[in-house]
């Protein structure tokens, strides 16, 4: 699964990744949660001309949480900021997602928990080895109500994890290769059909894990500290001491980098300040 995850890019950055136009600029956030706003990438609403000068894609603000558009009280909804990818396809609240509202969403690393002996759980903190911009596939879907308000909510597409994922959860997200981004994209030329492969086709064996402190799991802990590696003695295993290994660099941050996503304070407001 994934429950938390990280966006400290900038905005240009973030845009250049995924050929997008972003319209405001964000602050870096290192402890996003469901529930918060978060951005995601998608296909244009109208067809853009070729010869535009307009990014490929759009991007905008949605609820991490998906609410079906057919569903008459979202708030009797179940939060679902994950979707299991083997059985997306034939489960009813996501086939008009699926093959409608295909959204990448834009990370720099996600964490991940392992269960210890003793009850508690130590989490991980997962990137790219190369720290490169990660692109979830999600789906997106807008509830609308009666009296005319709406809601924008997307979650996160999750497989079954491969190494080294696997030695701590046995879910993680599915990430796309920058390769798929545009086919998994274009649900105007794409049927569901034509990108099942994109779910099966995560690239695992490009990420690197290394342990992190419990701060990870305060949802209004802002900090960029919250991405720390320490040191850990797995009580299950020798994983701890491999993955402390398999990390060998941590990105320095900047000691202003302080301000994060706030929780909705209502289900219709998204504001990342």
């Amino acid at each position: 699964m994934c429950g938390r995850y990280e966006l400290a890019a900038s905005k240009n950055e973030v845009a250049n990744a995924f050929d997008a136009w972003i319209e405001e600029d964000f602050p870096k956030r290192y402890n996003i949660a469901p529930t918060q706003p978060i951005l995601v990438v998608k296909a244009p609403e109208a067809f853009r001309d070729r010869f535009s000068n307009k990014p490929e894609h759009d991007a905008v603000l949605v609820r991490w949480g998906f609410i079906p558009s057919w569903t008459k009280n979202p708030d009797q909804w179940p939060l679902t900021f994950n979707i299991r990818s083997e059985t997306v396809a034939v489960k009813k609240s996501f086939t008009n997602a699926l093959r409608h509202h295909r959204v990448i969403i834009p990370a720099t690393g996600f964490y991940e928990w392992k269960k210890q002996p003793h009850g508690k759980s130590q989490p991980y903190h997962v990137a790219f080895n190369d720290n490169a911009i990660i692109g979830f596939a999600g789906l997106m879907e807008t509830w609308s109500g009666r009296e005319g308000s709406q809601i924008d909510t997307a979650a996160i597409l999750t497989t079954e994890a491969k190494a080294p994922l696997a030695e701590i959860h046995h879910r993680m997200p599915v990430i796309v290769r920058k390769k798929d981004i545009e086919r998994w994209l274009d649900c105007r030329n794409y049927r569901p059909a034509d990108i099942m492969d994109i779910l099966k086709n995560t690239p695992a064996e490009e990420l690197h894990v290394f342990p992190v402190s419990d701060k990870i799991n305060n949802a209004n802990y802002p900090y960029s500290d919250v991405k720390a590696r320490i040191s850990v003695v797995d009580e299950n295993n020798d994983t701890g001491d491999r993955l402390n290994h398999k990390a060998e660099k941590q990105q320095n941050e900047k000691p202003d980098d302080r301000k994060q996503g706030k929780t909705l304070k209502n289900k219709d407001q998204l504001d990342l300040f």
